[in-house]
């Protein structure tokens, strides 16, 4: 009696493998690569030198850009060369909303802001928030924003690109 086949139920491997095809023995001329686009010239970063700010009570300032605060430079905008700035502030006790709540914005590059001690109160851009210790926040640049209020013991780290630049008060 004769047999017949039955087709397998699963393919082999060899039937699973993609066919290849023969390409004649002539050896063709080596790829050419094709040269990477130069990229355009970053701007010359500003030197920069080491820095350390140890804390020394001393050192915060009255002579910054609001009254109702004292502000510690950590000494960054010179060892960058202008490159950026940083400063502790400490908001002065009690908060009092007709000096601090005018609406204003700053006109920076990057503003970041961590809440050291305490709490601030503010408004940026129709959203109310309260930031607690440990909040950081960036305000995109020229944001317009209010303080509300802050607690008597709030610090906050500031870092601002660039070192210079102006605020506009609103109101």
């Amino acid at each position: 009696m004769a047999k017949t086949k039955t087709k397998p139920k699963f393919k082999t491997m060899a039937k699973l493998q993609p066919r290849t095809t023969k390409t004649s023995a002539k050896k063709s001329a080596p790829a050419r690569r094709a040269k990477p686009k130069a990229k355009p010239k970053a701007k010359a970063r500003p030197k920069q030198t080491f820095n350390v700010s140890h804390f020394r009570a001393e050192d915060f300032r009255a002579d910054g850009l609001r009254t109702y605060a004292q502000y510690r430079d950590l000494g960054m905008s010179k060892a960058t060369n202008g490159l950026l700035q940083a400063h502790v502030i400490r908001m002065v006790p009690p908060c009092d909303p007709k000096v601090v709540s005018k609406r204003h914005y700053h006109d920076v590059d990057v503003q970041m802001i961590y809440v050291l001690k305490g709490w601030m109160k503010g408004e940026y851009d129709g959203q109310v928030v309260t930031m607690r210790e440990g909040t950081a926040w960036l305000q995109p640049p020229k944001i317009k924003h209010t303080v509300f209020d802050y607690s008597d013991d709030c610090e906050l780290l500031e870092i601002i690109l660039p070192a210079e630049f102006d605020t506009v008060e609103l109101e």
